[in-house]
């Protein structure tokens, strides 16, 4: 999955008073834009329902929760003709009654993923990462060649040394050499630890630090600074040491010195891997992720990470074994006799009916209207029943159909005998083209019934058919992303290289998880509510069976069988 952005929204209740106290005072306004919302959907609403309109493709009206500032969209699925690959779905309105202000809406939106702002919080504090990684790891090597380059010239071309004392001080014996290769060696494998652990892409960006990242850049940055600033005191204080009789720090020594920064990096990331990548292996903790507002779910063990990591972690598993959400199956199609039952009551406004004639007409129309509220569960039951009827024949007409239209294909093989009749060889687009026809009917109207066809066009199904002819594989197999709706990435319009999620928590989100947090993530009209709780301690105690008790005695009647 690319880089994903996980970005923190605050919920405290200073925010709620202010948003509260701004909505106030555009009441007046507000109040009109309702009004002129809620006639709009009433006239779509009314215009589209029509009473010849087949079951299962009805109006559906499907609107958000009652978050504060979340916008509230009406979504309605307006009947189909034959032709196909037409994109029907009509998004009408903008706010409703439980939408506040249009400021308050743009409170939820992301920021833009093409801004400066976005490429500095990015790229920026990978930069700086990488900068400071590999002023230290050249920083060995730059120790070791600076004094052979003529560098430092107040401590070996000091004019009170004589020839034979700067020769003493840059000369480098087999024992020198042999440090030389050590550090060189020693290098090549930070080199390839370094490029395993942190020359990657990474995978979000968080809103707060990352406290082990940071705690190890400036482990290495404090490390950097103090061998540096050693370095530079003892070969500036070499030349002191000659003039004044004492024993001094020769190229040798430097080696040694730079080898044994470059064993402290070995160490330092010796750390990092611990911290970053092993630390968090082991299980502690089982988290439950609940998708709104389908309420699918899925369950993990997680060891210990921070919040906002674990929200990362969870949302690469979202995208990964979730099911791809399909808002237009939130609510079942009304077939015709449910549809007959709503229409069955009729209220008309007759002139000069008298009030005990207009009363006893009410108490009955509501009597109904109980009886029918009371068998609303049983209705719902077989709508659904009569639903996964409808599909499960829908999908084995496709199967049949598919299966058929897959046997009039035959691969060409160059040893195979020329057939009698001329024949027009396919490529596997043409061959594509040539046997859609015969099972479009069919896929129509399973991805109609599903709800599927505004993810599915005719470009995207020839060319996986295409896919799937050149490959050789079965009918089953091309019929698989329309079959089977997971994962969240099998849907094209999820393949984006960025995705922006608003992470709430009452937690400091730079801190571990806990037993009992809870947290959200929200995007567009989905939220997923991760629980984290604790995994138990397990007690595990030795038993000892005694063998002498696994002896039978057989039991002998007039009713045994034996």
């Amino acid at each position: 999955m690319e880089t994903e952005s996980v970005k923190s929204e605050p919920s405290s209740k200073t925010t709620r008073r202010s948003r509260g106290h701004t909505g106030g005072n555009n009441s007046s306004t507000l109040g009109s834009h309702r009004d002129r919302t809620r006639h709009s959907h009433r006239n779509n609403h009314s215009r589209n329902k029509r009473p010849d309109m087949a079951p299962f493709q009805t109006s559906v009206n499907i609107g958000d929760d009652t978050r504060d500032g979340q916008e509230v969209i009406e979504v309605q699925i307006l009947p189909q003709d034959e032709t196909w690959g037409e994109n029907t779905t009509a998004i009408t309105g903008n706010t409703s009654e439980q939408s506040i202000s249009m400021e308050d809406v743009s409170y939820w939106q992301m920021s833009d993923d093409t801004g400066i702002g976005f490429a500095c919080q990015r790229y920026l504090e990978r930069a700086l990462s990488v900068l400071l990684c590999a002023v230290a790891f050249l920083s060995p090597l730059v120790m070791a060649v600076l004094p052979k380059l003529g560098f430092f010239p107040s401590a070996f071309d000091n004019l009170d040394l004589t020839q034979n004392d700067r020769l003493q001080l840059l000369a480098c014996n087999a024992e020198c050499k042999g440090m030389l290769v050590s550090l060189a060696a020693r290098m090549l494998l930070l080199a390839i630890g370094l490029w395993a652990v942190f020359v990657r892409k990474p995978v979000a960006i968080m809103p707060r630090i990352f406290f082990f990242r940071a705690s190890v850049l400036l482990l290495v940055l404090i490390t950097t600074f103090a061998y540096w600033l050693f370095y530079i005191v003892q070969v500036t204080e070499g030349t002191k040491a000659i003039v004044s009789g004492s024993e001094a720090v020769d190229y040798k020594t430097l080696v040694s010195y730079a080898t044994n920064f470059t064993d402290t990096l070995l160490f330092v990331h010796y750390v990092a891997v611990i911290l970053l990548e092993i630390r968090h292996l082991q299980p502690i903790y089982y988290i439950k992720v609940i998708r709104s507002p389908d309420g699918e779910s899925h369950s993990y063990s997680i060891g210990q990470l921070s919040i906002q990591r674990t929200a990362v972690w969870v949302l690469q598993r979202y995208y990964t074994e979730f099911s791809v959400y399909n808002p237009y199956l939130e609510r079942l199609p009304v077939s015709k006799s449910q549809r007959k039952a709503l229409s069955s009551f009729k209220y008309y406004d007759v002139d000069g009916a008298n009030p005990a004639q207009q009363q006893s007409q009410s108490r009955a129309v509501l009597a109904a209207h109980a009886r029918r509220r009371d068998s609303s569960h049983n209705e719902r039951f077989y709508e659904e029943h009569e639903y996964d009827r409808r599909v499960k024949k829908r999908r084995a007409r496709l199967v049949t159909a598919a299966e058929e239209a897959f046997t009039h294909i035959k691969r060409l093989q160059n040893d195979q005998p020329q057939p009698q009749a001329p024949v027009i060889p396919l490529d596997p687009q043409e061959a594509a083209q040539a046997i859609f026809p015969s099972m479009a009917r069919a896929l129509q109207k399973y991805l109609r019934v599903t709800r599927q066809q505004p993810r599915h066009t005719i470009e995207s199904i020839l060319k996986h058919l295409a896919h799937c002819l050149k490959n050789d594989m079965s009918p089953r197999a091309f019929l698989e992303p329309y079959l089977i709706e997971a994962p969240v990435l099998q849907n094209d319009k999820e393949r984006r290289t960025n995705h922006n999620w608003a992470l709430i928590c009452d937690e400091l989100l730079s801190r571990p998880i806990a037993d009992g947090c809870t947290f959200q993530l929200i995007q567009n009209d989905v939220s997923l509510t991760v629980s984290i709780n604790k995994i138990p301690h397990f007690t595990i105690s030795e038993e000892v069976v005694d063998p002498k008790s696994n002896k039978f005695v057989l039991k002998l009647n007039s009713e045994t069988s034996v």
